[in-house]
């Protein structure tokens, strides 16, 4: 009979480690996934109760406690991922035979050099953390975003916040994506209460008692419109004229709304104007009833357009 081969060393110590430490790490990563899965449907499930109170309330917009729920909820899912894969790494690595108390003092070297390079992500963070504690904004508001380096704002409805980014959609469906650190001016446009501006240019000479009693009287139907009416906090205010010009002069009506309702009470306003003054045979400047209304922009910079 020949001789039985001896199995190869380096094949046992293979196995060996693999049925000791290499189960292990699968655990690891294993229990990272399924933990941070957990995680999600969590928050997934706590979301969507937020959002389904809304929903089956009698509400017109969101009320600001539920917009901070939301964006603390993604917040502190967004902690627990950074956490989870944190300890596992931490986890692997002590598996694969690299000592964690020796890591300690590279990682403080290697962490003060990189945080040189690393410091608009830690701008990111600590603005992060400061919009979200003083509420500055949250899940669903509209937005317009001064981003730095940028002359257009960012604008458009929240979508999520973390204590890095901030995510909006815009008018066309576009998803913005801006690091917080990059935010010098953040302007709320659905907080606590709205106002839509209209600027209606007349032409000189016309008679200016009657254009404001045209306008009180489209304010006054408007605000007793239930279609309109719940929109309203209270009844369009004619500010009267606020400029005059060679051939034209403008005059203003104002209405207080709810929060991000605006513009749709904006556009409401305008077609009712260019409705009773059409009728009233009254010239209007066509640059302000058919230039096209461009939701999504705060109401005092489109009214003037």
């Amino acid at each position: 009979m020949p001789p039985t081969p001896a199995p190869v060393a380096g094949f046992d110590l293979l196995v060996r480690w693999l049925s000791l430490h290499g189960l292990s790490i699968v655990l690891w990563v294993t229990g990272a996934l399924i933990t941070a899965r957990f995680v999600q449907w969590a928050i997934g499930r706590i979301t969507r109760r937020i959002d389904d109170a809304f929903e089956e309330s009698d509400a017109l917009v969101r009320t600001e406690s539920a917009k901070h729920r939301h964006s603390v909820a993604q917040v502190i899912a967004w902690i627990l991922y950074s956490v989870i894969y944190i300890v596992a790494a931490f986890g692997v690595l002590r598996n694969l035979g690299m000592p964690v108390a020796g890591i300690v003092a590279p990682a403080t070297i290697i962490g003060a050099a990189l945080g040189f390079g690393a410091q608009r992500i830690v701008q990111d963070l600590l603005t992060g953390f400061f919009i979200i504690t003083e509420k500055q904004y949250g899940f669903g508001d509209l937005v317009s975003l001064g981003v730095s380096g940028s002359s257009a704002p960012a604008e458009g409805t929240v979508e999520d916040v973390t204590l890095r980014i901030t995510q909006l959609r815009s008018t066309d469906g576009e998803l913005i994506t801006v690091p917080n650190g990059q935010i010098i001016k953040a302007v709320n446009l659905s907080r606590d209460w709205a106002r839509a501006v209209v600027d209606i240019p007349v032409p000189v000479g016309v008679d200016m008692a009657q254009v404001h009693s045209f306008l009180e009287r489209v304010g006054h139907e408007a605000f007793h419109d239930p279609s309109i009416r719940p929109l309203l906090l209270d009844e369009p205010t004619v500010y009267g004229l606020t400029s005059i010009g060679i051939e034209t002069m403008t005059v203003r009506v104002v209405a207080r709304t709810l929060p991000g309702k605006q513009f749709e009470v904006d556009r409401d306003l305008r077609f009712r104007i260019a409705h009773a003054f059409g009728q009233a045979g009254i010239q209007l400047s066509p640059s302000t009833i058919a230039h096209p209304v461009a939701p999504g922009r705060p109401a005092e910079q489109r009214a003037g357009a």
